[in-house]
């Protein structure tokens, strides 16, 4: 599947489960946790022009204990503000 960020008419918005199940395929020692760079992965992977940003407004979004990492307690939270993004499949 070739994920993309598209604004064009008839392409198709990521639900939630979909968007879980990139981060978590991203796990790359599976560990339960997604680090700064496993993160970056995820978002070029989405097409983001910025990873390295996306990073770290997703860090101030979702990491609740501040240990610079992504549990999968706080995935629900990461999926959400990445809803608020849009990305999409075309």
């Amino acid at each position: 599947m070739t994920i993309h960020v598209s604004t064009k008419p008839g392409s198709m918005v990521l639900t939630a489960e979909q968007l879980k199940a990139i981060f978590k395929e991203q796990d790359a020692d599976g560990n339960g946790r997604l680090t700064r760079e496993e993160l970056r992965k995820v978002y070029e992977k989405l097409g983001s022009r910025y990873p390295d940003w996306r990073v770290r407004r997703s860090l101030s979004h979702a990491d609740t204990n501040g240990d610079g990492s992504i549990s999968l307690d706080e995935l629900d939270e990461l999926v959400k503000y990445v809803l608020k993004i849009g990305y999409n499949l075309h």
